[in-house]
């Protein structure tokens, strides 16, 4: 069913267009010509577009525009988002956040080396046990780190820092006999 003109979607609609689109898309892959120059034309044109639209914006709706999720997406798409993508995906990493700590675990943004994002994940002392466990939340912090931020070719989990392993004191003390 068409929407009015000047009808908005709501964000369930656009999700469901945009995989709609790939469906599509994905179909012309194999079929040369006019479909698929046009689709790479129309998308060349609307980055432009989308381009001046930030030349003109000041950085208050610049940042309005970058915060929108489907927006965000399209600027990074064209290779215009105004933010590095280490922020995108050091702010991809606090979003899930409550939601890793409601599992029982936690997920900390740790930086960027060369172009692989770190984060430091803890499973809460629930391993693979609960709903899950670690590589569902691995898997999640990847998928929306490399959503914001494809730039990135990677995310590692790194270690957290240990806890100082025990030594007895008699260790320190005694220094064996001569």
């Amino acid at each position: 069913m068409a929407e009015a003109p000047g009808t908005r979607l709501a964000d369930p609609d656009v999700e469901a267009r945009l995989a709609r689109l790939d469906e599509v898309l994905e179909a012309l892959e194999p079929l040369p010509g006019a479909a698929t120059e046009a689709v790479r034309l129309l998308t060349e044109v609307y980055g432009e577009a989308l381009a001046r639209v930030l030349d003109e914006a000041d950085e208050q709706l610049t940042e309005r525009l970058a915060d929108d999720e489907l927006l965000g997406h399209l600027l990074v798409l064209h290779d215009i988002h105004p933010e590095p993508a280490e922020r995108r995906a050091a702010r991809a990493v606090e979003r899930l956040r409550p939601a890793v700590r409601e599992r029982g675990g936690d997920v900390e943004w740790a930086g960027v080396e060369g172009q692989v994002a770190r984060v430091r994940l803890t499973t809460g002392g629930c391993g693979s046990g609960c709903g899950g466990g670690g590589s569902d939340v691995t898997d999640a912090v990847r998928e929306a780190v490399l959503a914001v931020a494809p730039e990135l070719t990677a995310v590692e989990p790194v270690p957290s820092t240990p806890a100082p392993a025990f030594v007895p004191l008699t260790t320190l003390t005694h220094r064996g006999a001569r």
